[in-house]
Parts: structure tokens; C-alpha cells; sequence
């Protein structure tokens, strides 16, 4: 049963919208930088947008005076663009599957702060929009979605996970059209707990290099629509495999002979009755960790062997998007397909005895048929996605 990608929206700190990150991947421009959204001690690189919320809510048309998340505001824009360039018909049932991990908890943290100095004062309309669901409500109500509308928060497979919820319930009939992704915005709180973890490097992140020191954090959102409708106005490819799967070896690491990912990767290749040489590229979960980077090597040399397609992490560009990163890298997936290219993964130098050796310059004279996408989260977490040319 064909699931096709009709519509797709991407903000990232590489650019709003599908073309601006597009030129950035291709001319290999990097996002990352020292501009925090928020006052921090921490002098640490991120990939934050280079857009604040009032700015946001101007891109928006929204109302200076609206408490809303960043979480929301980043979410709305790339949910927007999806549905505009899927020009979706009048009547159809619509439905968003969105996810995050942060949600509102940029403006838990303006309460908190004022609470702290004094218990009687705080504004309740920042507690009102903590909750992850808060964003999705938001982004539904904006995008006039009606019909259905949930969130999912499985850490940094949680936007995948909402693509291929998407694509059960269209194969079970009960909607026409989603809107699946994930959007997670730049928090103290995201930020202070992954530097807790000696996990974030000072550097620029460098991805499967033997140097590599850590992730560096990102913000964004991307969604793609998913429909079975054959007359649908747009036809980017589809979505053949997916898969999710737990090793349950550990709360934030991943098993050292990559259990979790290898069998997400098996099982999706099956869904997509394709074998490991049909793969053309691969888009690396790829943090820049030690543990990810090594767990995920192991497991792409256990899937593929000897024959190990092209590949390369696109997070040296955005940051780690968390939530986000599942719908974000799945848009760039689909641009890989439609523009045939295979992206550089920028300041690589050498990799180590245990990692892959991605690509350091763009692939453009090829024909990509089959992507496969990798979004692997804490927790054991594992998620696959295979998108395929028509």
C-alpha cells in the first residue's frame, strides 16, 4: 500500500522553509554558532534560528501579546509550509501528528524565574503552555486542523515515530491526510541536562570523527504530509519501510553492538521488501557522541557488510534537534531524492577503527532511488524510515 509525501516544511538554523535549507546543505553552510535564544552561563556552540519569538509571531501574523511557546511558534512555521505546498482539497479528513520533548518549557522557565523571587507573582499563562500537547493543540488550531490531532514524545526518535503513526492510520483508513513531524525549540533546561551528561562538545560537532568531542544542541521543526490519495496535487515519493524498535539496554546510551538500530534498519528494509544493496544513501542518526557514533557504525556494518551505501549525518549543519530531528532529516531526505544528491558530512577528517567514513563532499551526478533515514533516542528508543522514488 503506497504512502506518498505530498507536502513537506522544514525551519532549521540553516533557514526558514525547504529552500533556504536546501541551499544550505547544498553549498554546505553550517547553522551552528554562539547565539543563545536565552541567557545562559554556558558558553557552548548550538544551533539555534537566528529569529526570536516576537519575530516568529510576525512571520506568524500572530499577535505580539500571545503567550506561546517557542516550541509552538517554530512548529506552526514548518507545519504551515507542508500544508501550503501540499495543497490539500476542501473536504478531506486531516490529521497532525506532532512530537516533541522540550514543549513549553521555555516559558516554564519565565515563571520560574519570576516565582523564585517571589512566590506571589509569575504569570499562569506560561505554566498553560508547559505541556508537550500545548504545542500540537497550537499548531492544529493555527493550521485549522480539525479531524485529529496527538502528541508523541519518545525522546529523539519522536518525530519519526509520528511519521510512521501517520502512515498506520491512513493505511487503516481513518484519515486522508496527516501532517507528521516534530518541532523542539532551545530551553536553560534541555541545555543544562545534556551538558550534565558531558555529552556536548565545545566545539563545532565533527560526527563520526575520530576527534569528535560531542553534540552540539539545535532547534527546529519538520513535518512532512503523508497521504494515500493517488490524485493528490504533489508526489515528492514514498514512504516504503519503516520501523521501531528497544534494545532496552540503557536510559541514555545506545548498546555497544547496536542492537536497537540494526534491528530498526532490518525490519524497515523488509517492510520495504528491498535488500541492503537497493539502499542509496543513509542519513546517520549521527550526533557526534562516541557512544552514538560507534553504536551506529557497528550496527550499519552488521546491516550492509561490505557493500555500506553512501552516507553522512546532516546534524553538522543543524545541531541535534531532539524531537525535531526525525521530521527535519526526513524533509532532507525527500530533497535528496528529488534533487539527487547525497549531502557532505562537513569537518570530517578521519574516522576511527570502529565508525563509518561519510561523505566529506556532495554526491550530485547520482540517481537516488532509497533513502534510508535513521532517528535513534534515548532510552533504546530505535526508529527507520525508508523513502522511495516513485
Amino acid at each position: 500500500m503506497s504512502i506518498n509525501i505530498c507536502g513537506i516544511g522544514v525551519v532549521s538554523a540553516i533557514g526558514i522553509g525547504c529552500e533556504e535549507n536546501f541551499q544550505s546543505l547544498y553549498n554546505q553552510r553550517c547553522g551552528i554558532g554562539d547565539e543563545m535564544p536565552f541567557d545562559t552561563s554556558l558558553n557552548l556552540p548550538v544551533g539555534a534560528l537566528k529569529y526570536s519569538n516576537d519575530e516568529l509571531k510576525t512571520l506568524l501574523s500572530i499577535s505580539q501579546n500571545k503567550v506561546i511557546s517557542r516550541t509552538a511558534l517554530i512548529g506552526a512555521l514548518a507545519a504551515k509550509e507542508a500544508i501550503v505546498d501540499a495543497q490539500i482539497e476542501e473536504g478531506k479528513r486531516i490529521g497532525l501528528i506532532s512530537s516533541t520533548t522540550v514543549g513549553g518549557m521555555d516559558l516554564s522557565e519565565l515563571f520560574y524565574r519570576d516565582y523564585i523571587n517571589n512566590p506571589n507573582d509569575g504569570d499562569l499563562d506560561y505554566v498553560k503552555g508547559h505541556d508537550c500537547a500545548e504545542s500540537t493543540e497550537f499548531i492544529a488550531n493555527y493550521c485549522k486542523i480539525n479531524n485529529f490531532r496527538t502528541t508523541i514524545s519518545t525522546a529523539c526518535s519522536s518525530a519519526a515515530n509520528a511519521i510512521m503513526m501517520g502512515a498506520e492510520m491512513l493505511k487503516r483508513g481513518m484519515l486522508d491526510y496527516v501532517i507528521a513531524g516534530g518541532t523542539d525549540a532551545m530551553c536553560a533546561f534541555t541545555l543544562n541536562g545534556f551538558n550534565s551528561l558531558k555529552i556536548l562538545s565545545d566545539e563545532l560537532c565533527k560526527p563520526f570523527d575520530k576527534d569528535r568531542k560531542g553534540l552540539n544542541l539545535g532547534e527546529g521543526a519538520g513535518y512532512v504530509v503523508l497521504t494515500k490519495d493517488r490524485n493528490c496535487k504533489k508526489n515528492y515519493c514514498q514512504l516504503t519501510g519503516y520501523a521501531n524498535t528497544n534494545d532496552a539496554y540503557h536510559q541514555t546510551a545506545s548498546s555497544e553492538n547496536g542492537e536497537g538500530a540494526f534491528m530498526a534498519m532490518t525490519s524497515a528494509l523488509q517492510m520495504a521488501q528491498l535488500s541492503s544493496q537497493d539502499i542509496d544513501y543513509i542519513n546517520l542518526h549521527g550526533t557526534g557522541t562516541n557512544n552514538n557514533d560507534k553504536s551506529e557504525s557497528i550496527a550499519v556494518k552488521r546491516v550492509f557488510g561490505e557493500n555500506i551505501p553512501r552516507c553522512s549525518s546532516t546534524k553538522c549543519y543543524t545541531g541535534h534537534t531532539l524531537a525535531a530531528a526525525g521530521g527535519v532529516e526526513a524533509v532532507y531526505s525527500v530533497l535528496s531524492i528529488q534533487n539527487n544528491i547525497r549531502y557532505a558530512n562537513i569537518r570530517f577528517e578521519q574516522c576511527d577503527e570502529h565508525t563509518l567514513e561519510p561523505i566529506i563532499h556532495n554526491d550530485e551526478d547520482v540517481t537516488i532511488h532509497h533513502v534510508l533515514s535513521n532517528s535513534f533516542g534515548f532510552g533504546g528508543n530505535c526508529s527507520s524510515l525508508i523513502f522511495s522514488k516513485e
